[in-house]
């Protein structure tokens, strides 16, 4: 799925990079993204994006975004904490750099709510990369195919076809009629639980890519014989998704034709979803299946015919989606909150310093502290007495003297370390320091992109600076990543 090309692009860069800041659009929500209209896009550096992603660390791979290597997507985070992904393409993919830019800027000009809209590029040497909005629910894939809790609700699986549907049908409605690969990894959730595309798959090909993946059973038959992607072909990968989600497997459609053909219709439909829908329903989304996957590409309806067929059957319009999927928004997640996560929402700086006084250095484990042979032993020995010094004025909360220590310790340089850095974080935050609490809890982050902690703080940095959405945002995050970290230990 996605782009298939040759070598990779060389991601070997110093992760210990200081956060800057990086000034990109906010997309909250669909108002201030229309109110853009496509003045949004911009190109970034590298370094911008180096920072943002921890030097294209590893554990910023996001996997399930369906991308084949050698093309890789990463998640990075703003200073201001908008989230982003960026799809690092290999060097060899799009050889002119006007054509890679034009492009992009072209998709950059679409804004809608259906859509993980795309924010900007990059392009320097030989890096060709994309940005856009980070979506934090994963893909269809993994909630149709590789659920945990709970399958895919019927009147959520309608929700997604009428709202990839929409999406289509405005990038139709505005010249961007193409999509490459459309299947169930391009399908994404965002913060609340809507189903959004991936603006990844408007981009034009590579000369060296493929629009489908390599598994012919699924791939329109014009495209075998032509080897070109037209807008009814997109209408036949829309017909294999409609398979999958009836079926909550992907049946090849010449399996599933049969079945139908054979109005064995139980064979063909998820068992999970026994009760859920009545045979009329049922009826009405296989026969549109059915057209979506005819032989002959004018016999299938386009964008507008498949919006219009899929609003009349939605169930449960007022049910938010995040409901409906069962999985947590901003809303849910103070109910869920560790004792930790509930003292940072309630900006409980007392109690975050018991936590952190409590767990020491134990999180740093693992951190490379990487010496150099010709560093002195006297100034290492110096290094680390600070840092002893901060720790008693840390636990005796003498704050000034605790930053002062643990800034000598961090300016030396000898050693990294996420810990001091959450230390003297809140000890800025008690000084009613926010900004300088906000540079050190990103910094441990980078250190340690993995560390809740590091996104608690930020969260309580954010709540000092007047960004409550943000600071929201970042408690959700830390709240999540503490419950796999958790879920790891077991």
């Amino acid at each position: 799925m996605g782009i298939q090309c040759s070598s990779l692009v060389p991601c070997c860069v110093d992760s210990h990079v200081k956060a800057s800041t990086l000034e990109v659009p906010n997309a909250e929500n669909e108002d201030r993204i229309e109110a853009n209209n496509g003045r949004a896009f911009r190109e970034f550096t590298l370094e911008q994006l180096n920072n943002a992603t921890s030097g294209f660390n590893v554990e910023n791979i996001v996997s399930e975004h369906g991308e084949k290597a050698p093309n890789v997507v990463y998640k990075g985070k703003m200073e201001n904490q908008t989230r982003i992904v960026v799809k690092r393409f290999n060097r060899s993919a799009w050889p002119d750099t006007q054509q890679f830019l034009e492009e992009a800027r072209s998709v950059g000009q679409l804004r809608n709510q259906r859509l993980a809209n795309l924010l900007g590029c990059c392009c320097e040497g030989d890096e060709r990369l994309l940005v856009a909005e980070y979506m934090p629910n994963e893909t269809l894939a993994k909630h149709l195919f590789h659920w945990d809790a709970q399958p895919m609700k019927w009147a959520m699986r309608l929700r997604v076809v009428l709202h990839l549907a929409e999406a289509l049908e405005y990038c139709t409605s505005n010249g961007r009629g193409l999509y490459h690969d459309l299947n169930a990894y391009r399908v994404l959730f965002d913060e609340d639980g809507n189903p959004r595309l991936s603006s990844f798959g408007l981009m034009k090909n590579s000369r060296d890519g493929k629009s489908y993946s390599t598994n012919l059973a699924f791939t329109p038959p014009e495209y075998l014989r032509t080897g070109r992607v037209t807008p009814e072909s997109v209408i036949y990968s829309f017909g294999t998704l409609l398979l999958d989600l009836l079926s909550g497997k992907h049946i090849p459609p010449s399996h599933a034709l049969d079945l139908i053909r054979d109005r064995n219709l139980q064979m063909l439909t998820d068992s999970c979803l026994e009760g859920q829908f009545s045979e009329d329903d049922g009826t009405e989304l296989v026969r549109l299946a059915s057209r979506c996957l005819q032989y002959e590409p004018r016999e299938r309806p386009n964008t507008k015919s498949l919006v219009a067929a899929l609003a009349p059957l939605q169930k449960e319009t007022e049910v938010p989606s995040h409901s409906l999927m069962g999985i947590q928004n901003s809303a849910t997640t103070v109910a869920s909150l560790s004792p930790l996560g509930d003292a940072c929402s309630r900006k409980d700086l007392t109690a975050i310093h018991e936590v952190l006084e409590n767990i020491g250095y134990k999180d740093d484990e693992g951190v490379a502290n990487e010496l150099s042979f010709q560093m002195w032993t006297d100034q290492m020995q110096d290094s680390l007495n600070c840092k002893q010094k901060g720790d008693a004025a840390f636990r005796q909360k003498d704050l000034k003297l605790a930053i002062e220590c643990y800034t000598q310790f961090i300016d030396v340089g000898t050693m990294v370390s996420p810990t001091v850095h959450a230390r003297r974080s809140l000890c800025y935050l008690i000084n009613d320091m926010p900004q300088e609490a906000m540079n050190d809890a990103m910094q441990a982050q980078v250190i340690s992109p993995l560390w809740h902690i590091a996104s608690y703080l930020q969260s309580v940095s954010l709540a000092g600076l007047g960004m409550e959405s943000e600071a929201q945002v970042a408690l959700m995050e830390g709240t999540t990543l503490e419950a796999k970290r958790n879920t790891g230990k077991k």
